[in-house]
């Protein structure tokens, strides 16, 4: 790989003596943005007064894509870098596919205190990737204009191509109007926007070329096809904020498309007159959610393009107001007070079994006010592993239906909790749920062994890592965040207090296929470089970290290990040194996919079994264990008598239904051509079982 970066020697001597008089000013070496990836010394920070952003030059950037991405965002308030937000905002090719790749430069093409600009090249097989990334003083944004030229002689057809914006924390506003679409068609869009955000900031990604969201509107994708010598250029923006107000949002959005726009002010109180010190006023149109602003001291003004709107006030645990219906018109002036809010209450739950024993809940909102806005209130909770079976939250006062699970699906039904909650008062409530089944009592024993913590783009702390993997059913603990390992030490100590196994992984992640390495030695740390490795080199750093089991994750999604093979974009190509092949509940349409191409295998005389995995990054929004890997280990339960018999196939995959064979998966038959066998399954189901195949 060539790597070329062209930075004048004056910057890089005289950088902090520019800071002191410059408004855009570029940092060589360590990021100064905290959190931020970019920790080599060619790596370049870019910083104005209100935000700054790094580029990994020198740095691997995550998933194996080329350097020369965007790796960190902050905002800037009074000269202090805040907490970096993001851990990938840049350009994709094609819909995180492989990213052949053999050369970056990146070069500053204008260091002046009024602007900034870089450019980098980057090649996608016959393709070349340029891009130019703009900072101006005083600008809240970073204008990113990226031109793909298609340098071979055949087309490039049906690409997926565009900017991203994946945050390393807090929560994701969905373009508006495509919430639900995982990924498709952006029909029914009602702006050009998503934002990741928490109370203390936000980013948002304009992108008025898409015609595609992928991944939950983190990529804004338009569908194309790039001829022979065609090039097609993509113009987006990033937009920094140093809270979870949208109002400068909707502003930048009327202004970049010359919207007509109306103004709206108004106060917000609670029923008995108290004023909100932070209101949150939410707009919607056509039905849904479009933005909100935050408020101050009872009062807000927003301004919105010229239109019908449902607007509706609310706060952190606090019921929301009446809906209102304004018409807006253009240039106009309106004044709406909200004055109905109800002041938040407690609640709190103790969950036992029938047995009158706690046990591991999750508890989410099925029926009752949802908050919209991540920051507000959440609507799935854990109960505690201090006190287990106890949870308490505040929250908005009302009736509601809980959903209350234990091992739901898998090892008994979930139960509804119907509670009403009273402003200003505590309510407590018991929940009974009742486990049917019982495998542990058999020698089985499951895991998701597919599941992140809160790294890369990941948001589960290990804390709700354990109690989302408990709460589920689960009795081994597993975590594989993306090549790191920086949560091992932490869930180790859960499971040690909590006296159950955990098998500690990594998903090693080029970009061309994932795979988890498990269980690895006490204080493993990553070596290899994933977006310049082999597969040769990505297994032995799997063995190296001390890893008896490699996996095969997502094989057949756009980026997965058989679908680059099969398309001869994998560097070193098929190498069969793995050992199980996930089921991935995320992409069970490929179920069957997968389960051929074991078979295939097995056929050739290959011997791989199957592993099991929900690939959960929020365990609030997604539900661990959705597919799990039963074992059953020889010997007493441990992490590597668990992982041993995952191994030798002595296990098996399931959405929900038990399998308890006479004779232990794995095993193997002798018999003479012409001679009969039994094989025997006794099969469980909390729904029920319509049909069985062998």
């Amino acid at each position: 790989m060539r790597i070329a970066v062209l930075v004048p020697a004056v910057l890089l001597t005289f950088a902090p003596l520019l800071a002191a008089r410059a408004q855009v000013r570029i940092l060589a070496g360590p990021s100064p943005i905290p959190g931020a990836s970019a920790r080599a010394s060619g790596d370049l920070t870019i910083v104005n007064e209100k935000l700054a952003f790094a580029l990994a030059v020198d740095s691997p950037a995550p998933y194996g894509v080329p350097r020369g991405a965007i790796v960190a965002i902050a905002p800037v308030t009074q000269g202090d870098i805040g907490h970096n937000c993001v851990v990938f905002a840049d350009f994709i090719p094609n819909n995180w596919s492989a990213w052949p790749n053999t050369f970056h430069r990146v070069e500053v093409l204008e260091r002046r205190p009024q602007q900034v600009q870089i450019r980098t090249v980057r090649d996608f097989g016959a393709a070349t990737v340029t891009t130019l990334y703009t900072l101006a003083a005083g600008s809240d944004s970073i204008a990113i204009t990226t031109t793909m030229r298609n340098g071979g002689d055949q087309p490039l057809r049906d690409l997926l191509s565009g900017l991203t914006l994946w945050p390393s924390r807090g929560f994701l506003f969905p373009v508006p109007g495509l919430e639900g679409v995982t990924a498709g068609k952006a029909d029914g869009a009602l702006a050009d926007r998503v934002v990741a955000y928490d109370a203390g900031w936000s980013v948002t990604l304009h992108a008025p070329y898409f015609d595609h969201v992928g991944d939950d509107s983190r990529d804004l994708y338009l569908l194309h096809t790039l001829e022979p010598g065609q090039s097609r250029t993509f113009t987006g923006w990033l937009q920094v904020g140093a809270s979870g107000d949208l109002a400068p949002v909707v502003q930048a959005e009327i202004a970049r498309r010359q919207l007509p726009a109306a103004t709206l002010r108004g106060t917000v109180a609670t029923v008995d007159g108290k004023q909100l010190a932070d209101p949150v006023i939410v707009a919607e149109r056509d039905g849904k959610p479009y933005a909100w602003v935050l408020g101050h001291q009872g009062a807000y003004r927003m301004t919105l393009p010229a239109g019908d709107y449902t607007l509706y006030a609310t706060g952190r645990s606090y019921a929301r107001s009446k809906a209102a219906i304004l018409r807006l018109a253009a240039g106009g002036q309106s004044v709406h007070d909200f004055r109905d809010l109800a002041n938040p209450g407690q609640l709190e739950f103790q969950v036992t079994g029938a047995d009158g024993k706690p046990l591991d809940a999750r508890l989410a909102i099925s029926e009752g006010e949802k908050p919209l806005v991540g920051f507000l209130g959440r609507t799935t909770f854990f109960t505690e592993l201090e006190r287990k079976g106890h949870a308490q939250m505040s929250i908005a006062p009302g009736a509601y239906t809980f959903t209350v699970s234990s091992g739901a699906g898998f090892l008994g039904k979930s139960t509804a909790a119907r509670v009403s909650v009273a402003p200003g008062k505590l309510r407590s409530e018991p929940v009974t749920v009742t486990r049917l089944f019982d495998p542990p009592a058999r020698g089985w024993y499951a895991a998701d062994l597919h599941h992140h913590a809160d790294q890369a783009e990941a948001v589960t702390p290990p804390e709700y890592v354990a109690r989302s993997e408990l709460a589920a059913g689960l009795d081994v603990l597993f975590v594989s965040d993306h090549d790191s390992t920086a949560n091992t030490e932490a869930l180790a100590a859960i499971a040690a207090a909590r006296h159950v196994p955990f098998v500690p992984g990594v998903e090693l992640s080029p970009s061309w296929g994932h795979f988890n390495a498990y269980p690895l030695a006490a204080g493993a740390a990553l070596e290899v470089d994933t977006s310049t490795a082999s597969v040769e080199a990505i297994f032995a750093e799997a063995r190296r970290l001390g890893a008896a089991v490699v996996q095969v994750n997502h094989p057949f999604i756009p980026y997965g290990y058989f679908t680059s093979v099969d398309a001869g974009v994998a560097p070193g190509g098929f190498n069969p040194a793995f050992d199980l092949i996930e089921i991935n509940s995320n992409v069970s349409g490929d179920d069957a996919k997968v389960l051929k191409r074991v078979w295939s295998y097995w056929n050739a005389g290959r011997h791989y079994y199957l592993s099991a995995g929900s690939d959960t990054h929020d365990v609030w929004k997604e539900e661990s264990g959705r597919v799990r890997a039963y074992a059953h280990p020889d010997g007493p339960l441990s992490a590597t008598t668990f992982v041993e018999a995952l191994r030798k196939g002595q296990s098996y995959v399931t959405y929900g239904p038990l399998i308890f064979p006479a004779t232990m998966p794995g095993s193997e038959i002798a018999g003479r051509l012409g001679e009969s066998f039994t094989l025997a399954f006794e099969l469980a189901a909390v729904a029920g079982l319509k049909q069985a195949e062998l």
